[in-house]
């Protein structure tokens, strides 16, 4: 059986949904491909790159049209489908924002919050880093959303010390900030912000 590209990324994000990142390893990953690691590197050089390459699966969904019309709206409809693309898997936004950080991910998922800012009035300059901050705003929520998960889902905390059960609605909590967020963006444009 010849392996491709995309055996190598299915079975990598098989691992990460079944065992998380951390024990995402190329020895594992060669061990469920049924072949030597070595054979894994045909295809991808590290496993940073492997790294880069799962995050741009997982923010494919970003890919799609934006439904929304106005910026404010746009950038709600792409915060909310980010959050939703990196809980679909285990460690998916630490993964994502790891990728990030280092540069890996070839995604334009930053580009589009850029251009409803754009939309919004926002010169350019302003607009990449509002693009930047929302999507560290989304990282990090769901970081720590997913962390919640985790700790309440292996029963590492009791009940009432779950943090779940201080904030249980974590749609809630992220629609908070995100509105916190945007009209951050309109104060700052004052007279210029187009709708």
């Amino acid at each position: 059986m010849q392996l491709h590209r995309n055996d190598v990324l299915d079975g990598a994000v098989a691992i990460l949904d079944e065992y998380g990142l951390a024990d995402l390893t190329m020895r594992r990953l060669a061990g469920s491909l049924n072949v030597q690691p070595g054979a894994l590197y045909w295809h991808f050089p590290n496993k940073q790159a492997l790294l880069g390459a799962i995050a741009d699966r997982i923010l494919a969904p970003l890919d799609a049209p934006v439904d929304a019309t106005e910026w404010d709206t746009q950038m709600t409809e792409l915060a909310h489908r980010l959050r939703d693309a990196l809980l679909s898997h285990r460690d998916g936004a630490e993964l994502v924002s790891a990728t990030y950080a280092s540069r890996l991910t070839t995604s334009q998922a930053r580009e589009k919050f850029v251009k409803a800012t754009l939309r919004a009035g926002m010169v350019r300059e302003q607009a990449e880093l509002t693009a930047f901050t929302l999507l560290y705003y989304v990282l990090g929520q769901t970081v720590d959303e997913q962390s919640r998960m985790q700790m309440d889902s292996v029963g590492a905390l009791t009940t009432d010390a779950s943090p779940l059960f201080e904030s249980p609605d974590a749609t809630a909590r992220f629609d908070f900030g995100l509105q916190l967020f945007i009209g951050g963006v309109r104060h700052l444009l004052g007279d210029r912000v187009r709708n």
